[in-house]
């Protein structure tokens, strides 16, 4: 496994040890553990049938696992703690003919709350999603996007110490998944720890503090986002200055004949760029102080992969399972 240290200082609210679940002859997850630090936002990343599902069932304790524990706070997570876990499965599930508030009143119930106490939560989140008016109005009369709206309510509603949402946007249209988004981050502010399992690169990027990539049923990857993604950086720096067609052909040579021009292009601004690749014993200043001598430097930045770039290239190599023992400490300092 590709490993980037977590720094948790204590701050530790889930683990999981060694978990391995087998169906039959299928291995659904093999050895994965993982620690989910309190109060961020953690990503559970892979492709379909990776043994993410497997996972997030073991944590609710719908399923147990054939070998490896899980710990919630500072003991094994046990039946009674089933209250301390929100979940929003990927596969919804409301039952049609009962009347919106009614259901989500029954669900509150089955958390433990009031009725008097689920009322008045339930009335501030519908409220809040501006679907206050559907109260009374039967489930099967809601849009597939309103259905996602009461069942993110329902889920949050007892506001657990620990929520999992699997694929939370799907279906929805961008101003909802921006609503949904920013609810998210609300909760995660309020002290809330978040698993957040999703295909969406993008989503990852803004919202998750540190991740794990499954594949194969193997822990892949693991650590704080920005980490790994400068952990998989090739020195690529992308340079945008003032120049004409003479001075950017100068500049590309001489840039070509000390290190690697990747590409060149011009900017909508007006302004030209380059990209240069450095080998690892160039430092940044080096290549900064050469170019700024020759033109007007606007914008000087390091291209840093996107975690879809990262995906692709740890699930889509040849032998994936294989990098599971790995481990690397990367430094993350930048030269200026």
């Amino acid at each position: 496994m590709v490993n980037i240290p977590i720094n948790l200082s204590g701050m530790e609210l889930l683990r999981v040890e060694h978990v391995t679940k087998r169906y039959a002859s299928h291995t659904a997850l093999d050895d994965v553990s993982l620690q989910i630090p309190q109060g961020s936002v953690y990503g559970l990343l892979g492709p379909n049938g990776a043994g993410k599902t497997t996972l997030i069932r073991i944590i609710n304790r719908i399923t147990a696992p054939d070998q490896g524990r899980v710990w919630l706070g500072d003991r094994e997570l046990a039946p009674e703690d089933v209250n301390r876990i929100g979940y929003l499965p990927e596969e919804r599930g409301l039952y049609k003919k009962m009347r919106v508030g009614e259901q989500a009143l029954f669900f509150a119930r089955l958390k433990g709350m009031t009725r008097a106490e689920a009322t008045r939560r339930l009335k501030a989140w519908f409220a809040k999603f501006g679907i206050e008016g559907w109260w009374n109005r039967k489930v099967e009369e809601l849009s597939k996007g309103m259905a996602q709206k009461v069942q993110f309510i329902i889920t949050v509603l007892h506001e657990p110490e620990l929520l999992i949402f699997d694929e939370p946007f799907s279906g929805f249209d961008p101003i909802n998944a921006n609503l949904l988004k920013e609810e998210i981050l609300e909760l995660k502010r309020r002290g809330a720890t978040i698993i957040f399992s999703t295909h969406n690169m993008s989503s990852v990027e803004e919202i998750c503090d540190h991740i794990t990539l499954i594949n194969r049923s193997h822990n892949v990857l693991s650590g704080p986002v920005d980490e790994i993604r400068r952990s998989y950086g090739e020195r690529l720096y992308r340079i945008d200055f003032v120049g004409d067609d003479r001075t950017a052909a100068a500049l590309a040579e001489g840039l070509s004949e000390r290190w690697r021009l990747v590409r060149s292009g011009e900017q909508e601004s007006g302004y030209r760029s380059l990209t240069v690749q450095l080998p690892a014993d160039t430092a940044v200043r080096d290549l900064l102080a050469w170019v700024s001598e020759r033109v007007d430097v606007r914008n000087f930045v390091e291209q840093i992969p996107s975690m879809n770039d990262i995906f692709i290239r740890v699930v889509g190599g040849p032998d994936v399972a294989d990098v599971r023992t790995e481990s690397i400490t990367p430094s993350v300092s930048q030269e200026r």
